[in-house]
């Protein structure tokens, strides 16, 4: 008797088997370095991806991740609005020299990286693209450390801030550099002057637009925990959705709707971010997929200079800003000097920044990719112990995190 209802042999997972089977994964490699090494959770989740990977056993494959693309933004999204919502114009405007000091942390390591690339013959467009998304801190890596260490305080609000401030930097630099990506592909001046124009306004306003939207219907919900988490959960995927659709930039618009949906909220309808046990879901996913993104074979011999010469002089651009004016904001040297080392981590938005620019111009693309895609692996794995150590040597970190 042939037994048709069986499977056959060998077994053919589906995507939904292996997605949850790596999901699993990701979250017992994180237990696992939290527990037995004392290594933040984050660092298990993007060692776990990268062993998983295409460049390793290969049960992720290329395909997997670029069918998990929209699973990533929202992930990336769910993160830059809760870290925009805790960007106070209330303080900023109190301390006007906190805001100094953090768009000088944000010059002085762009700059930094900028003359280091054009000292080792980069084409001018190109360090400047590198340097942009050299100047940013990784949103992801600094929110989940701080979630799991419960860590409060003054060098953690600042690190939340200058965050918050370096990632909007980042992002509006690459959109004003486009023009000059676009003139050195010999792309046509409308091309080149409306391309970015839209990207920067588009995303704002999209961002404008649902902060009016969804404090409408928060003060319609009213004050209920759990109407508004679903509120703003949905209300992120939607965005996520818009942005995709009308191509403008993901995190721009979602990081415009946090801070929009903080500084415009007159009546308190809405309630203080909360995403507990779902963001963690989001984080597992997103570091165990960037984990799986990371291209070790972007090491070369070669290149080991200039990526040692773009990590050295971004943490020393920070520093420099940090020494020089955190006093004036009211930060001890000692407390910038932990903030520098808590600003470590690079950016995991790197890798979709580079695979735009891949989209857009792919020969300029790898050429990008070439120098930032290694300081980013080499920042990924390095950068959660940096803000792990700076926030428990500053005493922030509660004392069961």
């Amino acid at each position: 008797m042939q037994a048709e209802f069986l499977p056959k042999l060998p077994l053919a997972f589906s995507q939904a088997a292996l997605f949850g089977a790596l999901v699993v994964l990701g979250l017992l490699a994180g237990e696992a370095v939290r527990r037995y090494a004392a290594l933040p959770r984050i660092t298990g989740y993007t060692v776990a991806g990268a062993l998983l990977g295409p460049q390793a056993l290969g049960l992720i494959t290329d395909n997997m991740l670029f069918d998990l693309r929209l699973l990533v933004d929202l992930s990336i999204g769910l993160i830059v609005f809760e870290l925009g919502f805790r960007l106070d114009y209330k303080w900023l405007r109190l301390n006007r020299w906190l805001f100094v000091t953090a768009i000088a942390e944000s010059l002085f390591s762009f700059w930094a990286i900028y003359a280091a690339l054009v000292y080792f013959d980069f084409r001018p467009v190109l360090a400047a693209m590198a340097a942009a998304i050299g100047a940013a801190t990784s949103p992801a890596i600094v929110m989940l450390v701080v979630h799991d260490l419960r860590a409060q305080g003054q060098i953690t609000e600042r690190l939340l801030l200058f965050t918050a401030v370096n990632s909007v930097f980042a992002y509006v630099l690459l959109t004003l550099l486009l023009p000059f990506l676009h003139l050195e592909h010999a792309a046509s001046w409308q091309h080149a002057l409306f391309h970015p124009l839209y990207l920067l306004c588009g995303s704002i306003f999209a961002g404008y637009l649902a902060c009016l939207l969804m404090l409408k219907l928060a003060a319609w919900l009213g004050k209920s925990e759990e109407r508004q988490f679903i509120l703003m959960v949905g209300m992120v995927v939607l965005t996520v959705g818009l942005a995709h659709s009308m191509q403008l930039s993901v995190s721009l618009t979602l990081i415009t709707l946090g801070m929009l949906a903080r500084n415009l909220d007159k009546g308190y309808a809405v309630l203080p971010v909360h995403f507990g046990h779902g963001s963690q879901l989001f984080f597992v996913i997103l570091f165990v997929l960037v984990g799986a993104s990371l291209e070790f074979s972007a090491f070369t011999v070669a290149a080991a200079t200039v990526v040692a010469a773009y990590i050295v002089l971004r943490f020393l651009g920070k520093s420099i800003a940090l020494l020089a004016f955190g006093p004036l904001s009211g930060i001890r040297p000692s407390g910038a000097a932990l903030l520098a080392v808590a600003l470590v981590p690079a950016s995991g938005s790197a890798v979709v920044m580079v695979r735009d620019t891949i989209s857009l111009y792919p020969a300029f693309g790898k050429e990008l990719a070439a120098v930032v895609l290694s300081a980013v692996v080499i920042l990924e794995l390095v950068g959660p112990l940096a803000t792990q150590f700076a926030l428990r040597r500053a005493r922030e970190a509660h004392p069961g995190g």
